[in-house]
């Protein structure tokens, strides 16, 4: 049975919790995704107790994951586009040889290009986003790559008010001029969500379009990192395919000034039989970052995928990423390699509760693909349904212009 989306979720929010905790709370950006489709091309080639190993990080049979990872490039979102390249000085051994005829034929492959060759391809399928191929040592006889990106607009940009509406504990709003202000109307939606892991959070979702889903969520200050992500990758692929989400109704929370939202009430004309009336929006900063994160960092997986393909050889691996989260879009893109070496009815008099949700404090944002209805002909949601394909940890704001 071959997997899709929904079947790599719940594995590829505990691969990107491992992702993230390498590059700890600073500023970043990244694509575990990225690194985990290489981890899936690299692991067929393993054995024993490493393959037992690379199971456990895929959350599948490396077979499965590696089948997967053919569907992907075989079939990439119309908003995404993915790559995937092997390259080598001289295939060394039956297992490697039975490794490399293995991979899909999407896979670029051949003798290992020099530096300038491997740049213009981390460029040519990043969209010039990644100008520099993450790894460089002359001594590289094995090389294996993945890329991914996305560049996309918004249904409906965001507006522009003062850095004032992330609120007076921010340490943002005294440092930035402006920040970006859900507009009215569709493309946007923002609520306050319970969680098992952040406990309430607020949470923002853009909508581009053509498919792309981005979801920022920030928890009460204190919250780990880790566990703030670990709700975002929670929240993130429900509201891409209508899973489950517990939103927080305004009138359950306290009137006035918090750090993650400030709650008013007046009386108004509301719709409904129940007399009350809820409204939220968001100011967000906007924000780019460019990364690099060592993937031979244990808990990877590649250490155990290396050793099947390059046994007792040095190997390396690595990511290069970056984004950009403005008023009108967002673009992101990754580079990964392993080398060896979300009823109308008549207004009534009621209760109107207004939220206005506050990203000022650094907060995890996750990018998810939407397919509902898959390729024509498919008859249902595509492979890349629900996928998160990018993910950031926001601490570095940028003021917000018209771009």
């Amino acid at each position: 049975m071959t997997l899709t989306a929904a079947d790599v979720v719940v594995p590829l929010k505990d691969y990107a919790r491992r992702f993230h905790a390498q590059a700890g709370p600073r500023h970043h950006v990244g694509s575990p995704l990225g690194a985990w489709l290489l981890l899936a091309l690299c692991s067929p080639a393993s054995e024993g107790e490493n393959t037992n190993i690379l199971n456990a990080l895929l959350g599948t049979e490396s077979g499965s994951a590696a089948d997967l990872a053919a569907v992907l490039l075989a079939d990439p979102h119309p908003l995404v586009p993915v790559a995937a390249g092997s390259w080598y000085h001289e295939p060394a051994g039956e297992t490697l040889s039975h490794w490399l005829a293995g991979l899909p034929p999407q896979v670029d492959r051949g003798p290992l290009p020099g530096q300038a060759e491997l740049d213009a391809w981390a460029s040519r399928h990043t969209g010039g986003l990644i100008e520099r191929f993450p790894l460089n040592d002359p001594s590289i006889w094995l090389l294996v790559a993945t890329a991914i990106a996305t560049k996309v607009s918004w249904e409906r940009p965001f507006d522009l008010v003062p850095a004032a509406a992330l609120g007076p504990s921010s340490p943002w709003a005294g440092v930035l001029h402006q920040v970006l202000q859900t507009p009215d109307g569709p493309g946007h939606q923002q609520f306050v969500a319970a969680t098992d892991v952040a406990g309430d959070v607020a949470v923002h979702t853009a909508r581009a379009r053509g498919g792309l889903q981005v979801t920022s969520v920030a928890a009460a200050r204190g919250v780990p990192e880790a566990d703030v992500i670990a709700a975002a990758y929670d929240l993130a692929p429900a509201l891409a395919t209508g899973g489950p989400v517990t939103r927080r109704s305004l009138f359950d929370l306290p009137l006035g000034e918090g750090p993650l939202w400030a709650i008013s009430e007046r009386t108004g004309p509301v719709k409904g039989v129940s007399g009350r009336q809820e409204r939220c929006s968001a100011a967000l900063p906007a924000w780019s970052a460019r990364s690099s994160h060592d993937l031979a960092a244990p808990g990877l997986g590649f250490a155990e995928a290396m050793a099947a393909l390059a046994p007792g050889d040095p190997w390396q691996a690595g990511q290069s990423a970056m984004a950009r989260y403005g008023r009108v879009g967002f673009e992101a893109a990754a580079v990964s390699a392993a080398a060896a070496a979300m009823a109308m009815t008549t207004p009534r008099q009621g209760l109107i509760r207004t939220a206005g949700l506050r990203f000022g404090h650094p907060y995890a944002v996750v990018a998810v693909t939407v397919d509902p209805g898959g390729r024509p002909g498919a008859g249902g949601p595509g492979p890349w349904h629900g996928l998160p394909v990018f993910s950031a940890w926001v601490a570095d704001p940028q003021d917000a212009g018209q771009a």
